[in-house]
């Protein structure tokens, strides 16, 4: 015997939200028709999502790195795993991947940061741990030792744990089974952060620019150069990382770019990292995207990817062209590729 009734019509909160969406968002798009017009855009929009962010909370301290363990791997490349403290009690594990041809060719290696994205267990999918099985299986199904396959192209690649990943889980998800190892805890970090003014996204960006801080303190490789790239979350994390912070020189930003409408608030099950409270309302993705011009940029994007939303692809080609316009102002249509692939949500070599 049953214990509800059936429910006839369903009252739910969407088409309302639409409707306050299509009235309200992207206020504060760039509208004007100049290079200077959008250098004091960027300027103004870089100040207000630094508030949106929460990072005006974020507090500084020493990074107080250590190194825990180096070990030479099968393929030449040394691997590192550096500990450095990017707020006060607050620590990030990083694999760094250190081919064994850096610099021989002359001057000093050239760098990337590698964020991870969800469901790979942090860094230890990015870095190539494919003697974890679990991480084998996530490597297959998204390509997503991206961070080791730049490594043996040759460059040096930092892969940390951003918070509520891998060793930065929280309480809920500090277990050893494999799905709370697979999973990161952005719902609870949001739960902490909001209230306290603060964002995942927020903390996620900081962390990386501490990250940029301590390759500065290292200064054993180019900063002239210093590239980011990151897929599905760890998109996200680039994309952010690199709008805000200038010392990132190229970027490639893999499964992450698409309308907030779309992508976001029709899809609305998707992880608390991805929502800045009052974001909607100022930009969309491509506005955000659009403060990385003029500096060089390939945006991955899949045709089949779940991500785009009911539109599909044109949800990600919407998104490019708000970017396009940015460098078409510089002149330099050519530093931004859009690179579409066929099939699912997956990074592409």
């Amino acid at each position: 015997m049953s214990r509800t009734i059936p429910v006839v019509s369903y009252y739910g909160t969407l088409k309302g939200m639409e409707r306050k969406f299509e009235n309200r968002a992207r206020k504060d798009a760039f509208r004007g028709n100049t290079r200077e017009e959008w250098l004091v855009w960027k300027d103004r929009t870089r100040s207000m999502l630094w508030r949106l962010l929460g990072l005006d909370h974020m507090e500084w301290c020493p990074l107080k790195p250590r190194i825990e363990e180096r070990v030479v791997l099968e393929n030449g490349i040394t691997r590192e795993k550096v500990i450095i403290q990017t707020e006060p009690e607050i620590w990030m594990p990083v694999f760094v991947l250190i081919p064994d041809n850096q610099g021989k060719k002359g001057g000093k290696a050239e760098c990337f940061i590698a964020p991870p994205g969800h469901q790979g267990g942090g860094k230890y999918s990015v870095a190539g741990f494919r003697e974890i099985p679990a991480i084998a299986d996530m490597i297959d199904v998204y390509n997503y030792d991206y961070g080791m396959q730049l490594a043996k192209l040759g460059y040096v690649v930092l892969c940390p744990d951003c918070r509520g990943f891998g060793e930065r889980r929280d309480e809920a998800l500090q277990k050893e089974d494999e799905t709370s190892f697979l999973n990161s805890t952005c719902f609870h970090l949001a739960h902490m952060a909001e209230p306290m003014g603060e964002t995942v996204a927020g903390m996620l960006t900081w962390d990386l620019m501490r990250l940029i801080d301590y390759i500065e303190m290292r200064g054993e490789w180019r900063m002239d150069t210093l590239g980011a790239l990151g897929f599905s979350g760890g998109g996200m994390q680039t994309l952010w990382l690199t709008a805000m912070d200038e010392r990132i020189r190229r970027a490639v930003i893999s499964g992450y770019m698409y309308g907030y409408r779309d992508s976001l608030l029709k899809l609305n099950e998707n992880c608390s990292c991805n929502y800045v409270p009052g974001l909607w309302e100022r930009l969309d993705m491509g506005d955000v995207g659009s403060l990385i011009a003029p500096r060089p940029l390939v945006i991955q994007s899949c045709r089949d990817d779940h991500l785009n939303g009911e539109r599909g692809i044109l949800n990600a080609i919407e998104q490019v062209a708000v970017i396009r316009r940015a460098y078409e102002l510089f002149g330099d249509k050519q530093m931004l590729i859009h690179d579409i692939r066929e099939g699912g949500h997956r990074w592409h070599n």
